[in-house]
């Protein structure tokens, strides 16, 4: 008897272990266009709610469905904001909190990326207040925005539209004047040429994009294809290193997706990603959502998922293949094991 119960102990205490020291997939059980930003040991997330903005603060993204949560933004009715919220970001830039989005007044074809800013040390407490629009002169339709810096200067780039139709979505760049305004005029870094960025469709996609920088090399990953098909996948432009990164031809396009459906695992349409560390800063994560099953689209039942990824020894990320739902990985590393 006192055999079997000290074997039932041990059992639970590394059942015990084991759920502290790994995760599986999905995080939540929806989330698409996942988001975090890591400060002072803690991650906060964001995703596309659709008619807020709203964080989750956790030591652990494996541990995010348990993680705090707080809705920091509901935008009032009848603003050209008020609607269609989408792919929120959170960044501490010079001081302050930023959260940016894209949103409309109901209509497609008004989309804009928008800011809010919040000067607490801690981006869930303290007052969001709307900052304002965030456009180039141009001023046209705009989705998915993301900020780097690169050699002490502040970069936007996101997806938007050459014109004002609903034909093809490219990547533009522009400089930032401060965290809340663009300073110059934008220019197209990509645009859908290939066929694995098409994909049959009349309205061709690069969007999502996402700055990853590995020893000292800057990169773009972004997604392309439509989110309605099983085709959407991530695609990959690669700095020079050389001038300006306002400079379209120091901009070169990997011909082949590096990252896509996996029938075999049943993930679908893996896409509009983000990068992040282990808290040890000793691995790189990336955080994406994918579907169950075949014909989904861009429906609710996108989640976010994360896996590890590696480097090749010619700088390019390694990403493998997307992990099957259930598998058992081990947690971003604390000690970078």
């Amino acid at each position: 008897m006192k055999k079997t119960l000290t074997l039932l102990l041990a059992l639970a205490a590394g059942s015990l272990h084991a759920q502290e020291t790994t995760f599986t997939n999905p995080l939540l059980p929806s989330g698409a266009d996942p988001f975090s930003f890591y400060k002072d040991g803690y991650y906060y997330y964001t995703h596309t709610t659709g008619g807020s903005v709203d964080i989750w603060k956790t030591r652990s993204l494996a541990d995010l469905s348990s993680a705090e949560h707080k809705t920091i933004y509901r935008p009032p009715a009848g603003t050209p904001f008020s609607k269609h919220l989408w792919a929120p970001e959170i960044h501490f830039l010079q001081g302050k909190w930023y959260a940016y989005f894209a949103a409309d007044s109901g209509k497609n074809e008004g989309h804009r990326m928008y800011v809010l800013e919040n000067p607490s040390p801690d981006p869930m407490a303290g007052e969001w207040t709307m900052k304002g629009r965030v456009a180039d002169p141009a001023d046209k339709w705009a989705i998915d925005g993301n900020l780097f810096e690169y050699k002490g200067a502040l970069y936007m780039i996101w997806s938007g539209w050459a014109g004002d139709k609903d034909e093809r979505q490219n990547i533009y760049i522009a400089r930032m004047k401060n965290p809340w305004t663009i300073e110059g005029k934008r220019v197209m870094l990509s645009t859908p040429e290939h066929e694995w960025e098409k994909s049959g469709q009349k309205v061709v996609v690069n969007e999502g994009p996402q700055a990853l920088m590995h020893d000292g090399k800057l990169m773009i990953v972004y997604s392309a294809s439509g989110c309605w098909t099983d085709h959407y996948a991530l695609g990959l432009l690669r700095f020079s290193g050389k001038g300006n990164p306002m400079d379209s031809t120091a901009w070169t396009k990997h011909p082949e997706p590096i990252f896509k459906t996996n029938i075999a695992h049943k993930v679908f349409a893996p896409g509009h990603n983000s990068f992040f560390q282990s808290p040890d800063g000793k691995e790189d994560w990336i955080l994406y959502h994918a579907n169950a099953a075949p014909g989904l689209g861009c429906g609710g039942k996108r989640s976010p998922r994360m896996q590890r990824f590696t480097w090749s020894a010619d700088g390019m990320p390694v990403f493998g293949e997307p992990v099957a739902e259930g598998v058992v990985l081990k947690r971003p590393g604390e000690n970078g094991n």
